[in-house]
């Protein structure tokens, strides 16, 4: 029996048609998607569903699809879709992560242009039958300084794109490297002296705890007097009110924004400002984009559906469904290795090495290295998946290198990760028990047994008396419950490290709590995704 697809929102006829092709027996209802209650109502009966934004995959509807094995976003967002529902339930989350690259980028280069030139303004004003031309007075871009905050995939289109335009670029981004700085032929430099020098400012990073608002009041202030702000990327990013205050006091010559907090966007301090461009989340908004990705799910879902190959999943590796039963828990150690690494690691990375021990070294090498490059990557993009991460680390000029050998130690089997930079390594090595349970076995070259939970709580400290009554007495005094304690330490009187699986997040408070006793080197709330 052929596998069944519901395609419940607008995709194009070709995606359809390739479903069609493939042998898959598919039903176009975009109305579907609208009507939760009748989505329910019909969806235990197909194997795929096919979405864009309109179609929210709930837990309710993914309980009630008693064959659904895939969902399939066509676009990169997959907010609609309760991810870790459809984990448990055994569905795949495909998405679509660079059909709209080429299109974003455009807009915000087009946009840049809109507000350089006052073209909205200067439109509706013709339109009006007035001949203002005195009033719309621009800028050129040749030879300005444009500055790009986040030289990704994105990022870096706009760079080549702008350098096209004779602009000068300088480029803000923790990742990049200088190899890939000099490929894409930017000079890499600190936000601060970005905010400086730039005539023009774009964001292309997405929204996470460390670039949410990334342009506060602060940052505005220390932006170039005239300086013009562009953000396609993601609302949030920027402090409306204050950017707002910033344009009427002219410290701002001009913005042009697609994305903002609150979406849809009703009201903005940005609105019926004069020196501002709005447009509502357009990025993506063309027909070649909206072709790319509905063609590039169509064809995922079939893959799958028909072959069993796997191909930009949220939540599984690209393996066997043998393999999976023996390496689930390794692929599991693997992100959370790659995880510990990248929240602790804030400059651009050079090398991942791997090394695997023992009969770890015998697996699907290649799906635990993209589990430990998206553990190290999603610290940066939250939308970094096992499939693009290694793609995302080639462009920015990071170097994997893998070791297998024989087992050496007193574990049957463990993975070592280490990350090189421009100034230090830094390494984590960790196991799986008989329990299926990974563990760190080894931080900076310090030997810990520690079991992994989704709160943690990383201290560093010279070995002296006390550190485990302070960090249990503030713990304590601040309501956080300890689950698990593992101590470590070089030698005796020399480095020594803690790692607390806590039961909640540990707050700034505490940490800066902790930090103020003078007795920690290092303190950091760490996040895993133990789901």
């Amino acid at each position: 029996m052929a596998p069944k697809v519901l395609v419940s929102d607008k995709l194009s006829e070709t995606a359809v048609q390739i479903f069609r092709d493939r042998g898959i027996d598919v039903d176009f209802d975009p109305s579907i998607g609208k009507d939760k209650d009748k989505l329910l109502a019909v969806i235990d009966q197909y194997d795929g569903l096919a979405i864009r934004s309109a179609t929210k995959a709930t837990e309710k509807i993914i309980n009630a699809a008693t064959n659904l094995k895939v969902i399939g976003r066509a676009g990169i967002g997959v907010d609609n879709i309760d991810r870790a529902a459809a984990s448990k339930k055994g569905v795949i989350v495909m998405n679509t992560p660079f059909g709209n690259m080429i299109t974003t980028a455009e807009h915000a280069i087009a946009m840049m242009f809109a507000v350089a030139r006052q073209i909205p303004e200067a439109s509706a004003s013709t339109h009006a039958g007035k001949w203002e031309k005195s009033n719309f007075m621009g800028v050129e871009l040749t030879g300005k300084t444009l500055g790009v905050i986040g030289a990704g995939n994105i990022g870096g289109i706009v760079c080549e794109r702008a350098l096209g335009l004779k602009m000068k670029v300088v480029a803000y981004d923790p990742f990049l490297s200088e190899e890939r700085a000099k490929k894409l032929g930017v000079q890499k430099v600190e936000l601060d002296d970005l905010l400086a020098r730039a005539d023009f400012i774009t964001l292309h990073v997405p929204k996470t705890e460390q670039t949410s608002n990334i342009l506060n009041a602060e940052a505005i202030a220390k932006m170039k007097p005239g300086v013009r702000v562009i953000n396609c990327a993601r609302g949030g990013l920027v402090d409306e009110a204050a950017l707002a205050e910033a344009l009427k006091s002219g410290h701002v010559a001009g913005a042009a924004f697609d994305v903002f907090e609150v979406e849809p966007a009703t009201d903005s301090p940005l609105f019926n400002l004069p020196n501002v461009v709005c447009t509502p989340h357009l990025g993506a908004a063309t027909t070649e984009a909206q072709e790319n990705v509905a063609v590039q799910v169509a064809e995922q879902m079939s893959d799958y559906l028909m072959t069993g190959a796997v191909t930009n999943a949220l939540n599984m590796p690209s393996v066997t469904a043998e393999e999976a039963k023996i390496m689930g828990p390794w692929l599991a150690l693997a992100g959370h290795l790659g995880a510990f690494i990248g929240q602790m690691t804030s400059e651009p990375i050079k090398a991942i090495n791997i090394l695997y021990d023992g009969t770890v070294s015998s697996m699907n090498l290649a799906a635990l290295n993209c589990g430990v490059v998206a553990g190290i990557m999603k610290a940066g993009n939250p939308d970094v998946n096992m499939v693009s991460a290694p793609v995302i680390a080639e462009e920015r000029g990071i170097k994997i290198s893998t070791t297998n050998q024989n087992k050496s130690g007193v574990f049957d089997a463990y993975i070592k990760v280490t990350v090189v930079t421009e100034t230090r390594e830094r390494s984590v090595a960790g196991t799986v028990f008989s329990d299926g349970k990974p563990r760190f076995i080894q931080i900076k070259g310090i030997n810990v047994d520690a079991e992994i939970g989704r709160h943690m709580l990383y201290t560093t400290n010279d070995d002296v008396p006390g550190i485990i009554g302070i960090l249990g007495s503030t713990m304590g005094k601040n309501n956080v419950n300890i689950a698990n304690f593992t101590l470590g330490r070089a030698s005796e009187g020399g480095q020594a490290i803690a790692l607390l699986y806590v039961d909640a997040p540990v707050s700034d408070v505490v940490l800066a709590e902790l930090q103020a006793t003078g007795k920690f080197n290092q303190v950091s709330h760490l996040e895993f995704d133990v789901s």
